[in-house]
């Protein structure tokens, strides 16, 4: 390798805070210290007690944003290791390939910043912010990897450039991309989620940080990158690139959320054979693949055998199948091979995919006992962020509270304070901040907030 390529490589391992001196006898890569920084955080810790798409509580046996997180770092995992197989001899991306920590890393982070109440919570938290700048899941997590976590004062979680360009799906600032919103409602009690979506971005206040991410790329890869797709009806603009790592965890996101959580609706009785056979199974049988129209029927029997052994072993097959039909695909529109390439899925598989998530939107997030909790959720921080952002000086957490006076001083964005407060806490904390605040005969001067 030569010594531009070299440098070329070295400067994604790059932090904000620049060089350290590494512990003695510390021989880790910077991915691994990466990996290691997310495992031990609080922020990576709260995940355990937020929603996924069953509320928390509800039973001890769905997952959670943690449990998610995990299972999407052991995907995109097996992603990178088949891809890195499959195309051995392509030295022209192999090199930019992630390695296991790496990939790791930018999974286990990827919901970092996922507010409680799942993306119901988000929708909430957008609402109150739409003038102060929005609020959005990837944003929130990026925020916390360069500003609010804890390892740095000043950079936050302070991993490497690469972590946070994997992290970063949406490389376009929230006033490059946000629509029309309609007024507003005069009562919290008439919110109406499906108005009040966030666009996919990052903050405008991140904007210094987008570009030190982005600075390796050429100035026509930044160009293009920043390209989207207009928007139409008032609706959000949408951005149309992201880069090769964020592909692998983008798509074991999708695998994730597309078999795993179908799992949890399956044992817990939400989807039955006869809504398989009924809504999935006739779609699933057109689609051109030689796997699910010779084992459709194996895979119904043991997803509806109530044998948690047969149907761990059709939800493992599933998963495989989507990993092991992982491919690349190349955009010539880009120099860089980080931009260039990205791991994608044939259009048979890519369909499957899209038709169990779909199936999971309509028939179990979309169930009325579903969005009654997923209401009562948004009610709870719309109401709480209502009562903080009234008198924050009197209500915040004492160290909360002086930052936002700082960011007040200097006359900042102080309600981004108040919303990453609001964010950070987990389904438990805010349940009981709600009760505290709005149940006379809850709340003690001896429970600490």
């Amino acid at each position: 390798m030569n010594n531009d390529a070299y440098d070329d490589f070295t400067i994604w391992e790059e932090r904000q805070s620049g060089p350290k001196v590494n512990r003695d006898n510390d021989y880790r890569t910077v991915y691994q210290r990466d990996r290691a920084r997310i495992i031990h955080s609080a922020a990576f810790r709260r995940l355990q007690s937020k929603t996924q798409i069953l509320a928390i509580r509800q039973n001890d046996y769905s997952r959670t944003r943690l449990t998610h997180s995990l299972e999407v770092s052991q995907i995109g995992g097996g992603i990178a290791f088949h891809l890195r197989h499959r195309y051995q001899d392509n030295e022209a991306f192999l090199p930019w390939l992630a390695d296991d920590a790496l990939i790791e890393t930018i999974c286990l982070s990827h919901d970092i910043g996922h507010p409680p109440f799942g993306h119901g919570g988000e929708v909430a938290l957008n609402y109150m912010m739409t003038d102060h700048g929005g609020f959005e899941g990837n944003a929130q997590s990026l925020r916390i990897l360069s500003k609010r976590g804890s390892y740095s004062d000043e950079f936050g979680m302070d991993v490497s450039r690469r972590t946070m360009l994997g992290v970063l799906k949406y490389p376009v600032l929230h006033d490059d991309v946000v629509g029309q919103y309609p007024a507003k409602p005069s009562n919290l009690r008439q919110f109406q989620a499906k108005l009040w979506s966030p666009p996919k971005c990052i903050y405008a206040e991140e904007k210094d940080l987008l570009n030190w991410v982005l600075s390796p790329f050429s100035e026509a890869d930044r160009k293009q990158m920043a390209k989207t797709k207009p928007a139409q009806n008032n609706s959000h603009s949408v951005s149309l690139f992201s880069n090769f790592d964020t592909s692998i965890m983008d798509l074991a996101d999708d695998i994730a959320y597309g078999v795993h959580d179908l799992e949890d609706a399956i044992v817990l009785g939400m989807v039955t054979q006869e809504m398989w056979s009924k809504y999935l199974e006739p779609q699933l049988t057109q689609l051109d693949t030689s796997y699910l129209n010779k084992n459709i029927k194996t895979v119904r029997d043991q997803l509806f055998s109530g044998k948690s052994h047969l149907r761990k072993e059709a939800i493992g097959n599933l998963v495989s199948w989507f990993i092991t039909s992982c491919e690349i695909s190349e955009n010539t529109d880009f120099e860089h091979p980080l931009l260039r390439y990205s791991a994608t899925l044939p259009s048979a598989q890519k369909e499957a995919l899209a038709t169990l998530k779909n199936f999971e939107m309509q028939h179990i997030i979309k169930r009325p006992e579903v969005q009654m909790l997923v209401y009562k959720g948004q009610q709870m921080l719309l109401e709480i962020f209502e009562a903080l952002n009234s008198d924050p000086d009197r209500l915040l957490p004492k160290e909360i509270a002086s930052e936002w006076r700082a960011v007040k001083k200097a006359e900042g964005n102080s309600q981004r304070i108040i919303c990453d407060y609001m964010a950070s806490m987990t389904d438990d904390y805010a349940s009981r901040l709600y009760n505290t605040l709005f149940v006379p005969s809850v709340g003690s001067v001896f429970e600490p907030i």
